[in-house]
């Protein structure tokens, strides 16, 4: 009779603690690591790990399955990735405290806000709930591929109590403040990982309305905060455009001094380049007054992808490709193909270019694989000087390659400079965390659940335009930081006790492909997805879910219910 369920032999260990990588054997019994060194013992599967890292399963702390994990088993393209927890609510949008008559509402801002189609979260969610604790149980009736954990969102709270008046960002009561708090705290005995709201401009409704949320004063969040505290447990988390830093900053200190609970605040270097600097500074002041403050940063530039099956592309204003934008995929590259068409919609360019879309210094054809750091002498505005082209004529040529499904790539933020290095400062910054990845959202626009496979390829291995960072320090932010900032304490490191989530992964091999299009949400919605290379195994609670890329069958994710402790044993 075999002793351990699985023993992973001989790979290269980065236990997730930013020790040193070790030679070393894994033995895994009842869904724990049991041992980690040399393991003579039988087991009923052996994985030969010779050659291959060993990583603990990643913690993605920023996502919005929050429908699709009601719906779908799998919650990709996240696995597909070496995640095995995400954690969802993200951002002050979700689907829980909510009234029967606010379904389209919810829908509504969670469709502007993250460019999840609402045919498909109309079609997808059953709505068999009301309060947060009816959400969990719901999420909790399906076994999933990985496990994932859920945040209690403001938006969807602030309607619940306040209705039309909450919606309309009228300010709230201090009944009505009582009244979020007490529900928030309800939450988080019931299973939520903490609270989170949005303070930017960017978080629109479908119909063009600011989130609920967006003027919420400093006693409603302070409240809310409060209230949470008193359940010793639960994170906080905000989304904010720091037009006045002083003040955001001053409310979030607040929030932590009324509560004591650990407060993230999303974080990238925008066109005010010194606005990300003053806010590390900021959190590494509160840190030093015994406040746990720590930035959410992302893995690369946070870009909008532009194609003909994208929600966005640079032609969509101009009035002949309206005529042909409804068609067919196939037929729509014939009609674009034909040279009066393409004439005619140059000639109406200048007059429809706006925002990004008209950005060709920042503008770059993405490759497969896709290059993430690109340089600026390969923006279409550089490529058609050098050609003595219009730059409007390779994205109009570029977007009709394979077919119709290439995509041009613009990074919005964290690329002012035409490098990463602003990014590689902030992700070893004390205080940050790896985050922002959005896993399940921007489905049209965005493909950035990518972002662990980007720390380990990119920064762990292949950057030549500036500093890498050490493979031991990324898999410990990614893994371990990512994990304990959020109180989940059971994962995240390759040691006797803990949740036996890890990854054996191939260090050549390990990248991704580019982003693909695909029809299979709900009502036939699209998403946009991106594979891996190099992942060679994943495994949740012992159990593998995906080979190289591949389901295996087994589900063993589950929903993780509030903070967990970390285990006895492995100290």
């Amino acid at each position: 009779m075999s002793v351990f369920d699985l023993v992973i032999k001989g790979g290269q260990v980065l236990d997730g603690t930013g020790a040193p990588g070790r030679t070393a054997d894994i033995a895994v019994l009842d869904g724990l690591i049991a041992t980690v060194g040399r393991v003579d013992d039988s087991a009923t599967r052996v994985i030969d790990a010779d050659g291959a890292l060993v990583t603990p399963g990643f913690v993605d702390i920023h996502t919005h399955y929050d429908g699709q994990a009601t719906w779908d088993e799998r919650l990709l393209p996240s696995a597909w990735h070496g995640v095995t927890t995400v954690v969802m609510g993200n951002c002050g949008v979700g689907f829980a405290p909510v009234h029967p008559e606010d379904h389209d509402r919810l829908i509504e801002l969670m469709e502007g806000v993250e460019d999840i189609p609402g045919a498909a979260l109309h079609e997808g969610l059953s709505w068999r709930w009301q309060s947060f604790a009816e959400y969990l149980d719901a999420l909790d009736s399906r076994p999933h591929d990985i496990d994932f954990a859920a945040q209690l969102p403001h938006g969807a709270l602030r309607l619940f109590v306040m209705g039309e008046r909450g919606a309309n960002r009228e300010p709230a009561s201090a009944e009505e403040i009582a009244e979020m708090g007490r529900l928030a705290a309800e939450a988080v005995r019931a299973g939520a990982l903490g609270f989170t709201t949005s303070r930017t401009l960017n978080h629109r409704t479908s119909r063009g309305e600011p989130t609920p949320t967006l003027t919420a004063s400093r006693d409603e969040l302070v409240g809310i905060a409060r209230e949470i505290g008193t359940t010793h447990a639960g994170v906080l988390q905000v989304v904010t455009d720091f037009i006045d830093a002083e003040y955001e900053l001053t409310t979030f200190r607040e929030m932590m001094l009324a509560s004591r609970r650990p407060l993230s605040v999303s974080l990238a270097q925008s066109d005010h380049t010194e606005v990300f600097r003053n806010v590390l500074d900021a959190i590494t002041e509160a840190n030093a007054e015994g406040l746990e403050m720590r930035a959410q940063v992302a893995a690369r530039g946070i870009g909008v992808l532009l194609g003909l099956q994208a929600t966005v592309n640079p032609f969509q204003r101009c009035s002949t490709f309206r005529t042909v934008a409804n068609y067919p995929l196939a037929e729509r590259v014939a009609r674009l193909s034909e040279p009066e068409i393409r004439d005619r919609i140059l000639a109406e360019y200048p007059n429809a270019a706006i925002g990004f879309i008209a950005r060709f210094d920042r503008m770059y054809a993405l490759g497969d694989p896709p290059d993430y750091e690109p340089s600026p002498d390969t923006s279409l505005a550089a490529r058609a000087a050098r050609e003595r082209r219009r730059p409007e004529e390779l994205a109009y040529d570029h977007l009709l390659a394979d077919n119709g499904r290439a995509f041009l790539y613009v990074p919005i933020l964290n690329y002012v400079d035409g490098d990463l290095d602003a990014v590689r400062e902030m992700l070893v910054h004390p205080f940050t965390v790896p985050g922002l990845s959005d896993g399940g959202a921007h489905v049209g626009t965005i493909c950035d659940a990518s972002f662990p496979t980007t720390l380990l390829s990119h920064w762990g291995r292949d950057r030549s335009r500036g500093e890498g960072i050490e493979m031991t320090e990324v898999v410990r932010r990614q893994c371990r930081e990512t994990a304990f900032a959020l109180g989940l304490r059971d994962r995240g490191v390759l040691a006797r006790g803990f949740k036996a989530d890890l990854n054996v992964i191939d260090p050549e091999e390990i990248g991704m492909r580019a982003p693909e299009m695909a029809f299979d949400l709900p009502a036939g919605g699209k998403r946009l997805l991106q594979r891996a290379t190099g992942y060679v195994h994943t495994i949740v609670s012992g159990q593998e879910v995906y080979s190289r890329g591949e389901a295996t069958g087994p589900l063993p994710g589950r929903l993780v219910r509030g903070s967990q402790p970390e285990p006895a044993a492995s100290s």
